[in-house]
């Protein structure tokens, strides 16, 4: 089959027809997709910079994510703190009304409501957690030698060191004896008779050195809460920045590769139009080849 012979006229149109049907296309894939880079080919710089932005902005989420976490933790220790000085405070109140009750009978029966309440300082310690870590636990009746530690990252670099990183220990083994004071707070006993239920100066004494302990458990207690209190601000000004970070990323990747939408509609209606105009001259000159043959 002999090939076909085309005017210049007809390949000229034709090859704006075609050259105005690729760009129709690529402006039509700008609008489905949002993007005016859609893969390396259509700009290898900006795609792979976006790439690496959007790459980088996915790990500092997922630390935000985790600095959000560290929050949670501290903030749950915060209010176990605050629930045990609200306690401490109650045992002080038991403690004074025992000093002022000389009935021995009274006051053993406040030392019943003393030890009850204080046990519940280990329980608020236990449940004061969030997501499996406790920073105010101790894991055994005996105490264990700390209690749970935080460590939150604050960049995706892999370099350990004090200025990417907080670490958050919690309370330890004398911490939780200065705040629980087992054995100064604890009412004991001498034989078969209750401290606070004895008569004369011995009973006084041994409730003053609990009141005694309370004031230092309480002096532990809100030094605590303010050190934790501390590292939860310095958290959330972490999370802030990495939270803004990551829109100034995202946002730099998006100025790389996405495509003006009103620019590509405005684009889209020329290239219809000069579609159409080339279709007519397309058009035009096959109809001066027509009158040609009809010389034949």
């Amino acid at each position: 089959m002999s090939d076909v012979s085309l005017s210049n006229a007809t390949r000229t149109n034709l090859l704006s027809l075609q050259r105005t049907s690729n760009l129709i296309g690529r402006t039509q894939e700008r609008l489905a997709s949002g993007l005016k880079v859609n893969s390396a080919i259509d700009d290898a710089l900006a795609f792979f910079k976006a790439r690496n932005l959007n790459a980088r902005a996915s790990d500092l989420a997922s630390i935000k994510d985790a600095i959000s976490g560290g929050v949670s933790v501290i903030r749950a220790a915060i209010q176990g703190l605050e629930t045990i000085e609200a306690t401490l405070k109650q045992l002080k109140a038991l403690a004074a009304a025992a000093v002022a009750s000389p009935e021995s009978g009274t006051r053993a029966k406040l030392a019943s409501q003393f030890n009850e309440l204080r046990s519940q300082v280990d329980n608020i310690a236990e449940d004061s957690g969030f997501d499996g870590i406790n920073l105010l636990k101790n894991t055994s009746e005996a105490f264990a030698a700390s209690s749970d530690q935080l460590t939150v990252k604050f960049n995706e670099r892999t370099t350990v060191s004090a200025v990417n990183q907080l670490v958050v220990s919690g309370l330890n083994t004398t911490d939780f004896q200065s705040i629980l004071a087992r054995s100064a707070i604890a009412t004991g006993t001498v034989g078969a008779t209750t401290v606070w239920g004895q008569t004369g100066t011995a009973a006084v004494t041994a409730i003053n050195s609990a009141i005694r302990s309370i004031d230092s458990a309480l002096v532990s207690v809100r030094q605590a809460a303010q050190t934790f209190g501390t590292n939860s601000s310095l958290l959330e000004i972490r999370r802030q920045f990495t939270e803004n970070l990551i829109n100034t990323l995202r946002g730099g990747a998006a100025s790389l590769v996405n495509a003006d939408l009103n620019e590509e509609s405005a684009n889209l209606l020329s290239l219809q139009t000069r579609q159409q105009l080339g279709t007519i001259s397309l058009s035009i000159a096959q109809q001066s080849e027509q009158s040609v043959l009809r010389l034949f």
